[in-house]
């Protein structure tokens, strides 16, 4: 018997067989993500899952924020939250890393709540207020876009939030309590809508209220649509083509605000409202499984994903 066996265990090393554990293939170890957050502490993160539970802040500054973003410069720009020193309304800041300012702009009314650089080296940002507007101004502060933005004046904080400007000249912008993430030429006027209310719901007491109105490749919108604790997708017409609930990822969803889909066709979302020691920032794939999550020290209200196992995310965010 035990000739047999040693015949067989020569035979399994003449095939290059083994059955030693070293010689196993080795388990895949979590991928490290490295991301900016925007909201009370503005920083940026590197997160492995199973490591230290809020990862190593590499960057950060002082400054509370609503949004940014990380340029491919190096710089941050930030969209500074209202009451910040010499702030009071809110506004804009390009920064290089070591806290120089390159540009920035002081809003005007109630506060500044995006801001987005373009290619040709302008930014796009909104403000809220009694004459809620969208501007884009160029590198000297000169004004290229002006105009008055289509959406309820009676409460100015919850006018806008994420507005961007697609690579065809117009711009997409959500209006939380309208209900609706709207699609504007230079001019200003309405050319569509996408409808974020519940068929059926005539009073809107599901706050489905859009945070952004993300135009991905394919001309879909994708939105996290707040209060609802739903992130949904709608194609051109307006139709909602996917969706993610509380009843499918475990209820990790606590006001579904800022998201970006990656590369990859996974969808990285902020919780807004969950608290430290809660997850606040979390990857759920198409079929709608959780990938991995992060339990940052407070609420994320905006954020972006930088690069995985240090190699940056390709192309422009879509977030």
């Amino acid at each position: 018997m035990n000739k047999i066996l040693c015949t067989a265990f020569t035979c399994l090393g003449l095939l290059g067989l083994t059955s030693r554990a070293e010689d196993a293939p080795p388990a895949q170890a979590p991928k490290t993500h490295s991301f900016i957050t925007f909201g009370h502490q503005t920083a940026i993160h590197t997160f492995k899952p199973g490591g230290p539970a809020e990862g190593e802040v590499t960057w950060s500054t002082k400054l509370a924020t609503r949004e940014g973003w990380v340029l491919a410069n190096g710089n941050i720009l930030l969209t500074v939250s209202r009451g910040q020193a010499g702030f009071p309304g809110g506004g804009v800041i390009e920064m290089t890393r070591d806290g120089k300012t390159v540009w920035e702009y002081k809003g005007t009314q109630e506060e500044v709540n995006s801001t987005q650089k373009t290619p040709e080296g302008n930014y796009v940002l909104t403000e809220s207020g009694p004459n809620p507007r969208l501007l884009e101004l160029d590198a000297s502060g000169k004004v290229l876009v002006e105009f008055p933005l289509a959406c309820q004046k009676g409460n100015g904080h919850m006018q806008t939030r994420m507005a961007r400007k697609a690579a065809d000249g117009t711009y997409w912008v959500p209006h939380l309590l309208d209900f609706a993430v709207k699609h504007y030429n230079a001019k200003g006027e309405v050319l569509g809508q996408i409808d974020t209310s519940v068929p059926g719901d005539t009073e809107r007491k599901q706050h489905t209220w859009p945070f952004t109105g993300v135009l991905l490749p394919d001309g879909n919108i994708l939105c996290g649509l707040t209060h609802s604790n739903t992130i949904a997708e709608f194609d051109a017409k307006g139709n909602k083509v996917w969706e993610v609930t509380n009843a499918d990822v475990g209820g990790v969803i606590k006001d579904a605000c800022a998201l970006q889909r990656l590369p990859n066709g996974n969808t990285v979302v902020a919780s807004y409202a969950a608290g430290k020691g809660q997850v606040n920032l979390w990857e759920v794939t198409r079929d709608k499984k959780l990938v991995w999550s992060w339990k940052g020290p407070g609420s994320v209200h905006s954020f972006q994903i930088l690069d995985t196992d240090g190699q940056a995310l390709e192309g422009v965010p879509l977030r």
